[in-house]
Protein backbone atom coordinates (compact mmCIF):
# COMPACT_ATOMS: atom_id res chain seq x y z
CA UNK A 1 0.00 0.00 0.00
CA UNK A 2 1.19 3.51 -1.05
CA UNK A 3 1.73 6.14 1.87
CA UNK A 4 -1.31 8.09 0.39
CA UNK A 5 -3.39 5.13 -0.27
CA UNK A 6 -5.86 5.59 2.30
CA UNK A 7 -8.79 6.33 0.14
CA UNK A 8 -7.88 3.37 -2.67
CA UNK A 9 -8.70 0.18 -2.82
CA UNK A 10 -6.67 -0.77 -5.88
CA UNK A 11 -3.02 -0.52 -6.67
CA UNK A 12 -1.79 1.62 -9.19
CA UNK A 13 -1.62 -0.40 -12.70
CA UNK A 14 2.25 -1.01 -13.08
CA UNK A 15 2.56 1.34 -15.85
CA UNK A 16 0.79 3.82 -14.64
CA UNK A 17 3.70 3.78 -11.53
CA UNK A 18 6.29 3.57 -13.85
CA UNK A 19 4.71 6.49 -15.72
CA UNK A 20 4.35 8.86 -12.83
CA UNK A 21 7.43 7.21 -10.74
CA UNK A 22 10.68 9.83 -10.61
CA UNK A 23 12.81 8.41 -8.80
CA UNK A 24 15.31 7.72 -11.63
CA UNK A 25 15.79 11.32 -11.44
CA UNK A 26 15.02 12.70 -8.31
CA UNK A 27 17.61 10.66 -6.22
CA UNK A 28 19.68 13.03 -6.34
CA UNK A 29 17.90 15.67 -3.90
CA UNK A 30 18.47 13.19 -1.35
CA UNK A 31 20.56 14.95 0.95
CA UNK A 32 17.99 17.89 0.56
CA UNK A 33 15.12 16.08 1.41
CA UNK A 34 17.19 14.53 4.20
CA UNK A 35 18.12 18.01 5.44
CA UNK A 36 14.53 19.85 5.04
CA UNK A 37 13.14 16.90 6.80
CA UNK A 38 15.79 16.77 9.93
CA UNK A 39 14.39 20.74 10.08
CA UNK A 40 10.94 20.38 10.10
CA UNK A 41 11.41 17.22 13.08
CA UNK A 42 13.26 19.79 15.15
CA UNK A 43 10.60 22.23 14.58
CA UNK A 44 7.54 20.28 15.12
CA UNK A 45 8.98 19.26 18.62
CA UNK A 46 10.19 22.75 19.51
CA UNK A 47 6.81 23.86 18.88
CA UNK A 48 5.51 20.60 20.57
CA UNK A 49 3.24 19.13 18.10
CA UNK A 50 5.84 15.41 18.13
CA UNK A 51 7.63 14.14 21.33
CA UNK A 52 11.44 14.73 21.68
CA UNK A 53 11.64 11.08 21.94
CA UNK A 54 10.16 11.05 18.61
CA UNK A 55 12.22 13.75 17.39
CA UNK A 56 15.61 11.46 18.25
CA UNK A 57 14.45 8.34 16.37
CA UNK A 58 13.69 10.71 13.38
CA UNK A 59 16.73 12.53 13.20
CA UNK A 60 18.92 9.72 13.97
CA UNK A 61 17.05 7.39 11.52
CA UNK A 62 17.42 10.25 8.90
CA UNK A 63 21.03 10.93 9.07
CA UNK A 64 21.66 7.00 9.26
CA UNK A 65 19.97 6.41 6.03
CA UNK A 66 22.06 9.82 4.76
CA UNK A 67 25.24 7.27 5.57
CA UNK A 68 23.85 4.27 3.93
CA UNK A 69 22.72 6.37 0.41
CA UNK A 70 26.16 7.50 0.23
CA UNK A 71 27.40 4.01 0.78
CA UNK A 72 25.96 2.56 -2.06
CA UNK A 73 23.51 0.66 0.52
CA UNK A 74 20.51 2.07 -0.29
CA UNK A 75 18.02 0.52 -3.23
CA UNK A 76 15.31 3.09 -3.92
CA UNK A 77 12.29 1.41 -5.21
CA UNK A 78 10.00 2.54 -8.41
CA UNK A 79 6.71 1.76 -6.18
CA UNK A 80 7.68 4.32 -3.96
CA UNK A 81 7.41 7.27 -6.94
CA UNK A 82 10.45 9.42 -5.69
CA UNK A 83 12.65 10.18 -3.40
CA UNK A 84 10.26 11.85 -0.53
CA UNK A 85 8.44 8.69 -0.33
CA UNK A 86 11.43 6.36 -0.48
CA UNK A 87 13.06 8.03 2.34
CA UNK A 88 10.00 8.35 4.34
CA UNK A 89 9.98 4.45 3.90
CA UNK A 90 12.90 3.72 4.67
CA UNK A 91 12.69 5.87 8.03
CA UNK A 92 9.26 4.24 8.66
CA UNK A 93 10.61 0.95 8.60
CA UNK A 94 13.65 1.49 10.61
CA UNK A 95 11.58 3.66 13.52
CA UNK A 96 8.58 2.76 13.22
CA UNK A 97 5.68 4.92 14.77
CA UNK A 98 8.30 7.90 14.98
CA UNK A 99 9.05 7.96 11.28
CA UNK A 100 4.88 8.12 11.13
CA UNK A 101 4.65 11.12 12.67
CA UNK A 102 7.85 12.74 10.12
CA UNK A 103 5.13 14.25 7.65
CA UNK A 104 2.91 16.00 10.06
CA UNK A 105 2.04 19.52 8.95
CA UNK A 106 3.85 18.73 5.52
CA UNK A 107 2.83 17.78 2.15
CA UNK A 108 4.97 16.68 -0.71
CA UNK A 109 4.01 19.82 -2.54
CA UNK A 110 6.38 21.85 -0.13
CA UNK A 111 8.79 19.13 0.27
CA UNK A 112 9.57 18.90 -3.13
CA UNK A 113 9.44 22.67 -3.00
CA UNK A 114 12.21 23.32 -0.29
CA UNK A 115 14.15 20.34 -1.72
CA UNK A 116 14.67 21.94 -5.39
CA UNK A 117 15.26 25.42 -3.92
CA UNK A 118 18.09 23.99 -1.52
CA UNK A 119 19.60 21.75 -4.87
CA UNK A 120 19.18 24.81 -7.31
CA UNK A 121 20.61 27.81 -4.39
CA UNK A 122 23.67 24.98 -4.40
CA UNK A 123 24.15 24.33 -7.81
CA UNK A 124 24.35 28.07 -8.56
CA UNK A 125 27.04 28.31 -6.18
CA UNK A 126 29.24 25.40 -8.54
CA UNK A 127 28.42 27.50 -11.35
CA UNK A 128 29.61 31.52 -9.99
CA UNK A 129 32.79 29.06 -8.71
CA UNK A 130 33.69 27.87 -12.09
CA UNK A 131 32.90 31.48 -13.74
CA UNK A 132 35.34 33.16 -11.56
CA UNK A 133 37.81 30.43 -12.67
CA UNK A 134 37.49 31.23 -16.27
CA UNK A 135 37.55 35.42 -15.65
CA UNK A 136 40.78 34.31 -13.92
CA UNK A 137 42.22 33.04 -16.80
CA UNK A 138 40.80 35.68 -18.96
CA UNK A 139 42.60 38.35 -16.80
CA UNK A 140 45.93 36.60 -17.24
CA UNK A 141 46.20 36.22 -20.76
CA UNK A 142 44.90 39.64 -21.32
CA UNK A 143 47.72 41.22 -19.17
CA UNK A 144 50.02 38.92 -21.24
CA UNK A 145 48.30 40.54 -24.72
CA UNK A 146 47.47 44.50 -23.99
CA UNK A 147 50.16 45.62 -26.87
CA UNK A 148 48.87 42.37 -29.19
CA UNK A 149 47.34 44.35 -31.95
CA UNK A 150 44.83 42.54 -33.80
CA UNK A 151 41.80 43.69 -36.09
CA UNK A 152 38.26 44.22 -34.53
CA UNK A 153 35.74 43.50 -36.37
CA UNK A 154 31.70 44.47 -37.48
CA UNK A 155 29.93 41.82 -39.88
CA UNK A 156 33.18 39.87 -39.70
CA UNK A 157 34.86 42.79 -41.48
CA UNK A 158 37.84 44.14 -40.53
CA UNK A 159 36.74 46.89 -38.85
CA UNK A 160 39.34 48.90 -36.30
CA UNK A 161 42.94 48.34 -34.17
CA UNK A 162 42.07 46.57 -31.02
CA UNK A 163 44.21 44.46 -28.70
CA UNK A 164 43.86 41.01 -27.72
CA UNK A 165 43.51 41.79 -24.33
CA UNK A 166 40.79 44.05 -25.13
CA UNK A 167 38.39 41.33 -26.88
CA UNK A 168 39.21 38.71 -24.03
CA UNK A 169 38.25 41.47 -21.71
CA UNK A 170 35.08 41.85 -23.76
CA UNK A 171 34.37 38.24 -22.64
CA UNK A 172 35.43 39.02 -18.89
CA UNK A 173 32.34 41.70 -18.90
CA UNK A 174 30.12 39.28 -20.33
CA UNK A 175 30.45 36.92 -17.79
CA UNK A 176 30.82 38.53 -14.89
CA UNK A 177 27.20 39.73 -15.48
CA UNK A 178 26.73 36.30 -16.09
CA UNK A 179 27.99 35.94 -11.98
CA UNK A 180 25.25 39.07 -11.10
CA UNK A 181 22.66 37.70 -12.99
CA UNK A 182 23.17 34.43 -11.09
CA UNK A 183 23.92 35.92 -7.78
CA UNK A 184 20.45 37.75 -8.29
CA UNK A 185 18.74 34.70 -8.62
CA UNK A 186 19.51 32.95 -6.31
CA UNK A 187 18.92 35.90 -3.70
CA UNK A 188 15.58 35.86 -4.81
CA UNK A 189 14.67 31.95 -4.70
CA UNK A 190 16.37 32.38 -1.03
CA UNK A 191 12.60 32.53 0.89
CA UNK A 192 11.60 29.23 2.12
CA UNK A 193 8.27 26.84 1.11
CA UNK A 194 8.31 24.10 3.97
CA UNK A 195 5.17 24.88 5.74
CA UNK A 196 3.08 26.01 2.92
CA UNK A 197 1.73 22.54 2.74
CA UNK A 198 -0.73 21.48 0.09
CA UNK A 199 -1.21 25.02 -0.93
CA UNK A 200 -2.62 26.49 2.35
CA UNK A 201 -0.43 25.74 4.97
CA UNK A 202 -1.57 24.01 8.08
CA UNK A 203 -3.73 23.80 11.17
CA UNK A 204 -0.67 22.78 13.20
CA UNK A 205 0.88 25.86 15.34
CA UNK A 206 4.04 25.80 13.41
CA UNK A 207 7.08 28.10 13.50
CA UNK A 208 8.18 28.36 9.51
CA UNK A 209 10.54 30.97 10.48
CA UNK A 210 12.58 28.57 12.69
CA UNK A 211 12.84 26.02 9.69
CA UNK A 212 13.73 28.66 6.97
CA UNK A 213 16.81 30.14 9.13
CA UNK A 214 17.49 26.49 10.20
CA UNK A 215 17.96 25.73 6.59
CA UNK A 216 19.88 28.50 5.27
CA UNK A 217 16.72 30.93 3.78
CA UNK A 218 16.31 34.50 4.59
CA UNK A 219 12.67 33.92 5.73
CA UNK A 220 9.65 31.59 4.52
CA UNK A 221 7.69 32.55 1.35
CA UNK A 222 4.97 34.85 2.09
CA UNK A 223 2.02 33.60 0.68
CA UNK A 224 1.83 29.50 0.33
CA UNK A 225 0.09 28.92 -2.55
CA UNK A 226 2.98 30.73 -4.17
CA UNK A 227 5.27 28.45 -2.53
CA UNK A 228 3.95 25.30 -2.96
CA UNK A 229 3.52 26.09 -6.77
CA UNK A 230 5.80 28.43 -8.71
CA UNK A 231 9.09 27.41 -10.27
CA UNK A 232 9.75 31.11 -11.70
CA UNK A 233 13.47 30.43 -9.62
CA UNK A 234 14.08 27.32 -11.74
CA UNK A 235 13.50 29.72 -14.72
CA UNK A 236 15.01 32.28 -13.59
CA UNK A 237 18.24 30.18 -12.96
CA UNK A 238 17.40 28.62 -16.90
CA UNK A 239 17.50 31.73 -18.30
CA UNK A 240 20.46 32.94 -17.03
CA UNK A 241 22.69 29.41 -17.64
CA UNK A 242 20.80 30.18 -21.34
CA UNK A 243 22.70 33.79 -21.75
CA UNK A 244 25.59 32.18 -20.07
CA UNK A 245 25.88 29.25 -22.49
CA UNK A 246 25.27 31.87 -25.50
CA UNK A 247 28.42 33.72 -24.22
CA UNK A 248 30.29 30.71 -24.53
CA UNK A 249 29.15 29.43 -27.69
CA UNK A 250 30.16 33.38 -29.29
CA UNK A 251 33.00 32.87 -27.79
CA UNK A 252 33.56 29.25 -29.08
CA UNK A 253 32.46 30.56 -32.53
CA UNK A 254 35.67 32.78 -32.99
CA UNK A 255 37.74 30.39 -31.23
CA UNK A 256 36.78 28.15 -34.16
CA UNK A 257 37.86 30.38 -36.51
CA UNK A 258 40.80 32.07 -34.89
CA UNK A 259 42.81 28.24 -35.11
CA UNK A 260 41.43 28.27 -38.85
CA UNK A 261 44.17 28.43 -41.42
CA UNK A 262 41.77 31.25 -42.64
CA UNK A 263 43.26 32.87 -39.62
CA UNK A 264 45.19 31.22 -38.00
CA UNK A 265 45.43 33.56 -35.02
CA UNK A 266 45.83 30.97 -32.26
CA UNK A 267 47.21 27.31 -31.84
CA UNK A 268 44.77 25.37 -29.32
CA UNK A 269 47.02 22.77 -26.99
CA UNK A 270 47.06 18.87 -28.12
CA UNK A 271 45.37 18.73 -24.63
CA UNK A 272 42.10 20.24 -25.87
CA UNK A 273 42.15 19.35 -29.52
CA UNK A 274 41.06 16.24 -31.23
CA UNK A 275 42.37 14.77 -35.15
CA UNK A 276 40.73 12.84 -37.93
CA UNK A 277 40.46 9.19 -38.56
CA UNK A 278 41.49 9.57 -42.20
CA UNK A 279 42.76 13.01 -42.28
CA UNK A 280 46.48 12.88 -40.87
CA UNK A 281 46.88 16.75 -41.20
CA UNK A 282 43.48 17.83 -38.81
CA UNK A 283 43.80 19.42 -35.89
CA UNK A 284 39.79 20.15 -35.00
CA UNK A 285 38.77 22.59 -32.17
CA UNK A 286 36.26 20.01 -30.76
CA UNK A 287 35.67 21.18 -27.60
CA UNK A 288 34.61 24.50 -29.06
CA UNK A 289 32.41 22.75 -30.88
CA UNK A 290 30.49 20.69 -28.10
CA UNK A 291 30.43 23.93 -26.24
CA UNK A 292 28.66 25.66 -29.51
CA UNK A 293 26.53 22.74 -29.77
CA UNK A 294 25.40 22.03 -26.36
CA UNK A 295 24.27 25.53 -26.24
CA UNK A 296 21.37 24.53 -27.78
CA UNK A 297 20.63 21.14 -25.53
CA UNK A 298 20.40 24.54 -22.39
CA UNK A 299 18.08 26.73 -24.34
CA UNK A 300 15.69 23.43 -25.05
CA UNK A 301 15.60 23.04 -21.53
CA UNK A 302 14.51 26.21 -20.54
CA UNK A 303 11.93 26.13 -23.49
CA UNK A 304 10.20 22.83 -22.09
CA UNK A 305 9.84 24.75 -18.46
CA UNK A 306 8.36 27.45 -19.44
CA UNK A 307 6.07 25.42 -21.92
CA UNK A 308 5.29 23.08 -18.60
CA UNK A 309 4.30 26.11 -16.71
CA UNK A 310 2.82 28.56 -19.16
CA UNK A 311 -0.76 26.96 -18.44
CA UNK A 312 -0.89 25.74 -15.16
CA UNK A 313 -3.77 26.59 -12.59
CA UNK A 314 -2.61 27.25 -8.67
CA UNK A 315 -1.65 25.51 -6.87
CA UNK A 316 0.15 22.46 -7.88
CA UNK A 317 -0.21 20.33 -10.85
CA UNK A 318 1.49 17.08 -11.57
CA UNK A 319 2.78 18.42 -15.07
CA UNK A 320 5.31 20.26 -12.05
CA UNK A 321 7.32 16.93 -12.16
CA UNK A 322 8.60 17.89 -15.39
CA UNK A 323 10.49 20.57 -13.53
CA UNK A 324 13.23 18.71 -12.63
CA UNK A 325 14.75 17.41 -15.57
CA UNK A 326 15.72 20.49 -17.79
CA UNK A 327 17.02 21.92 -14.79
CA UNK A 328 19.58 19.52 -13.66
CA UNK A 329 20.67 18.73 -17.57
CA UNK A 330 21.14 21.91 -18.06
CA UNK A 331 23.08 22.35 -14.50
CA UNK A 332 25.32 19.08 -16.08
CA UNK A 333 26.04 20.49 -19.20
CA UNK A 334 26.93 23.98 -17.70
CA UNK A 335 29.18 22.43 -15.09
CA UNK A 336 30.82 20.18 -17.58
CA UNK A 337 31.14 22.88 -20.38
CA UNK A 338 32.89 25.72 -17.92
CA UNK A 339 36.33 24.19 -16.77
CA UNK A 340 36.89 22.08 -20.48
CA UNK A 341 36.39 26.26 -21.81
CA UNK A 342 38.63 27.52 -18.99
CA UNK A 343 41.64 24.99 -19.58
CA UNK A 344 41.34 25.58 -23.48
CA UNK A 345 41.72 29.23 -23.34
CA UNK A 346 44.25 28.92 -20.75
CA UNK A 347 46.63 26.78 -22.32
CA UNK A 348 45.49 27.99 -26.60
CA UNK A 349 49.03 29.76 -28.13
CA UNK A 350 48.19 33.09 -29.18
CA UNK A 351 50.07 34.01 -32.18
CA UNK A 352 50.48 38.17 -32.40
CA UNK A 353 52.40 38.09 -35.61
CA UNK A 354 49.22 36.69 -37.80
CA UNK A 355 47.23 39.08 -36.03
CA UNK A 356 49.01 41.76 -36.85
CA UNK A 357 49.89 40.86 -40.28
CA UNK A 358 45.81 40.52 -40.41
CA UNK A 359 45.11 44.10 -38.98
CA UNK A 360 47.56 45.56 -41.46
CA UNK A 361 45.29 44.59 -44.06
CA UNK A 362 41.52 45.63 -44.26
CA UNK A 363 42.19 49.27 -43.78
CA UNK A 364 41.25 49.29 -39.98
CA UNK A 365 43.16 52.61 -39.72
CA UNK A 366 40.61 54.49 -42.26
CA UNK A 367 38.71 56.29 -39.24
CA UNK A 368 42.00 57.22 -37.77
CA UNK A 369 42.61 58.65 -40.59
CA UNK A 370 38.97 60.79 -41.17
CA UNK A 371 40.04 61.60 -37.43
CA UNK A 372 43.70 63.11 -38.72
CA UNK A 373 41.97 65.65 -40.87
CA UNK A 374 38.76 66.37 -38.20
CA UNK A 375 41.20 67.33 -35.76
CA UNK A 376 42.88 69.36 -38.63
CA UNK A 377 39.67 71.46 -38.76
CA UNK A 378 37.56 69.80 -41.68
CA UNK A 379 34.02 68.71 -40.76
CA UNK A 380 33.78 64.57 -39.95
CA UNK A 381 31.28 64.15 -43.07
CA UNK A 382 33.74 65.78 -45.18
CA UNK A 383 36.89 63.60 -43.70
CA UNK A 384 34.67 60.90 -43.97
CA UNK A 385 34.14 61.29 -47.88
CA UNK A 386 37.98 61.86 -48.63
CA UNK A 387 39.35 59.06 -46.82
CA UNK A 388 36.64 56.74 -48.50
CA UNK A 389 38.55 57.97 -52.01
CA UNK A 390 41.73 57.15 -50.74
CA UNK A 391 40.18 53.66 -49.64
CA UNK A 392 39.01 53.31 -52.80
CA UNK A 393 42.04 54.30 -54.87
CA UNK A 394 44.25 51.83 -52.46
CA UNK A 395 41.76 49.07 -53.03
CA UNK A 396 42.13 49.41 -57.03
CA UNK A 397 46.26 50.04 -56.77
CA UNK A 398 46.66 46.65 -54.33
CA UNK A 399 48.05 49.42 -51.64
CA UNK A 400 47.41 50.26 -47.86
CA UNK A 401 46.65 53.61 -46.50
CA UNK A 402 49.90 53.22 -45.10
CA UNK A 403 51.94 52.66 -48.41
CA UNK A 404 50.64 56.09 -50.03
CA UNK A 405 53.07 59.16 -50.14
CA UNK A 406 52.74 62.82 -48.67
CA UNK A 407 51.58 63.59 -52.19
CA UNK A 408 48.97 61.52 -53.26
CA UNK A 409 47.23 61.78 -49.42
CA UNK A 410 47.61 65.93 -50.38
CA UNK A 411 45.70 65.37 -53.62
CA UNK A 412 43.13 64.33 -51.46
CA UNK A 413 43.35 67.03 -49.25
CA UNK A 414 46.20 69.83 -48.20
CA UNK A 415 45.66 69.10 -44.67
CA UNK A 416 47.66 66.19 -44.17
CA UNK A 417 51.54 66.89 -43.22
CA UNK A 418 54.20 64.69 -42.63
CA UNK A 419 52.96 63.66 -38.69
CA UNK A 420 50.15 61.36 -40.47
CA UNK A 421 52.24 58.69 -40.83
CA UNK A 422 52.49 57.95 -37.14
CA UNK A 423 48.36 58.53 -36.92
CA UNK A 424 48.31 55.74 -39.17
CA UNK A 425 50.19 53.22 -37.79
CA UNK A 426 48.27 50.51 -36.12
CA UNK A 427 50.42 50.81 -33.19
CA UNK A 428 49.23 54.21 -32.53
CA UNK A 429 45.79 53.97 -33.26
CA UNK A 430 45.33 51.93 -30.65
CA UNK A 431 47.15 53.26 -28.23
CA UNK A 432 45.28 56.29 -28.42
CA UNK A 433 42.04 55.00 -28.24
CA UNK A 434 41.92 55.75 -24.57
CA UNK A 435 38.27 56.87 -24.05
CA UNK A 436 37.13 55.15 -21.11
CA UNK A 437 36.91 51.46 -22.01
CA UNK A 438 38.84 51.75 -24.90
CA UNK A 439 41.76 49.02 -25.99
CA UNK A 440 44.71 51.23 -24.93
CA UNK A 441 46.92 49.96 -22.53
CA UNK A 442 46.06 51.96 -19.86
CA UNK A 443 42.46 51.22 -20.64
CA UNK A 444 43.09 47.89 -20.85
CA UNK A 445 44.92 47.84 -17.36
CA UNK A 446 41.84 49.13 -15.89
CA UNK A 447 39.32 47.08 -16.48
CA UNK A 448 41.60 44.18 -15.96
CA UNK A 449 42.22 45.59 -12.19
CA UNK A 450 38.32 45.87 -11.61
CA UNK A 451 37.20 42.22 -13.04
CA UNK A 452 40.22 40.92 -10.37
CA UNK A 453 38.91 43.51 -7.97
CA UNK A 454 35.19 41.91 -8.84
CA UNK A 455 37.18 38.32 -8.12
CA UNK A 456 38.38 39.51 -4.86
CA UNK A 457 35.60 40.22 -3.24
CA UNK A 458 34.22 36.91 -3.84
CA UNK A 459 37.15 35.35 -2.66
CA UNK A 460 36.82 36.12 1.17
Amino acid sequence: MKLWGGRFSKETDSLANDFQSSIHFDQRLYQQDIQGSIAHAEMLAQCGIISQEDRAAIVQGLKNIEKDIEAGKVAFCAENEDIHMNIEALLTARTGGAGKRLHTARSRNDQVAVDFRMYVREEIGTVISQLLDLEAVLCRRAREHQETVMPGYTHLQRAQPVSFAQHLLAYAAMFRRDVTRLEDCRKRLNECPLGSGALAGTTYPIDRWQTAKALGFNRPCGNSMDGASDRDYALELMSGLSILMMHLSRFSEEVILWCSWEFKFVELDEAYSTGSSIMPQKKNPDMAELVRGKTGRVYGGLISLLTVMKSLPLAYNKDMQEDKEPVFDALDTVTMCLPVFTGMIGTMAVLPENMRRAAGRGFINATDCADYLTKKGMPFRDAYMAVGRLVSSCAAQGKTLEDLTLEELRAVSPLFEEDVFEALKLENCMALRASYGGPAVSETTRQIEEIEAFLEARSK
